[in-house]
């Protein structure tokens, strides 16, 4: 008999990044993780209700399990949102509360939602009424000058009792005055403390710990201490290849992919369904850019991904010439999996 897998399935998951995690992205992420849970870029409700659906929700079903983070503040309309999202089959919607840019706060949505947390509360019950899937939250830990724990705690609490099981904490406060959204991702002080009180003060809750992650050997420390996962960002757009351990170090399953064989599967998905398309190609080689990062060679592995010409006369075949740039060819592999 097969014993059930207990952990949490937000035990590691991908950060929505604006600009990055599209599905081009994610389908590369999902080939060097099995068991990663991968998020797309915020989608605004608007965009939903206006713009072209395919575009903005459409992901290939390699991808799951895969979340959709949504970008509002009016119930109404999350809740078209979810159930026109829906049908694509997504495995969760996530509300974006911690995003405290001044696009998104002239639409009153992100960061400065969590100043009304029983809007918040109204908008998550408006979301689970058109799905069965997980509604989840993804914010900050306070904003402004709202940054006790008194506060994060209460709007946990809130949002908790309209059904929400599911907390993404970016363990910094957004200061929606004064900083640019680069700077609020590493000027305000880390608190990861206030994730793990959290985790004591609502136990049947998951809390997901965001900010500041660099490793798998991290992430994992942190989910031993008492969390229930993490969420990791740029250093996983940065440095892919970190993503080829999260199976092995968190999950306890072998190691079974390789770079080639990362190439080899983008190559085949290029050719299958966008080997007409050239910005979908240069979307593949802008996300395989990390894929060797550290690797003597990656320079000239990152300068093929990127050459015009290189992209026009190689088309589908761009990764594996890159490859033979930067590293010689197939029989080199070996030296280039350490």
């Amino acid at each position: 008999m097969t014993t059930p897998d207990t952990r949490s399935p937000w035990r590691f998951t991908v950060a929505p990044m604006l600009d990055w995690t599209d599905r081009h992205c994610r389908y590369f992420h999902r080939l060097l993780s099995r068991r990663a849970r991968l998020y797309t870029e915020m989608v605004t409700t608007g965009a939903i209700r206006f713009g072209d659906r395919e575009a903005l929700l459409g992901f290939s079903p390699a991808e799951h399990p895969v979340a959709l983070q949504l970008g509002g503040s009016d119930p109404a309309e999350l809740a078209f949102s979810v159930k026109t999202a829906s049908a694509w089959g997504y495995d969760e919607y996530n509300l974006n509360c911690g995003c405290p840019s001044p696009r998104v706060q002239k639409g009153s949505f992100g960061a400065c939602l969590m100043l009304d947390a029983k809007l918040v509360a109204q908008c998550v019950r408006a979301m689970m009424s058109e799905t069965d899937r997980p509604v989840t939250v993804k914010h900050r830990i306070g904003v402004d000058r709202r940054d006790d724990y008194a506060f994060v705690r209460d709007f946990v609490g809130e949002v908790r009792e309209a059904g929400c099981r599911v907390f993404i904490v970016h363990a910094r406060s957004a200061w929606l005055q004064g900083l640019s959204p680069k700077e609020n991702r590493e000027v305000p002080p880390l608190k990861r403390e206030a994730a793990y009180q959290l985790k004591r003060d609502f136990p049947d809750c998951t809390f997901v710990l965001n900010g500041g992650i660099t490793s798998v050997g991290e992430s994992k420390e942190l989910i031993d201490a008492g969390l229930d996962g993490v969420m990791v960002g740029r250093a996983a757009y940065q440095n892919p290849w970190m993503l080829a351990d999260v199976d092995e170090t968190l999950f306890g399953e072998p190691k079974s992919i390789t770079r080639l064989c990362v190439i080899d599967a983008v190559t085949e998905e290029v050719k299958a369904h966008w080997a007409d398309d050239e910005h979908a190609l240069r979307a593949f080689a802008r996300h395989l850019n990390g894929l060797c990062q550290g690797l003597p060679g990656a320079r000239a592995w990152r300068r093929t991904l990127a050459d015009p010409a290189a992209i026009r006369r190689e088309g589908p075949e761009l990764f594996h010439h890159a490859w033979a740039v930067a590293f010689g060819g197939r029989d080199a592999e070996e030296n280039k999996e350490e």
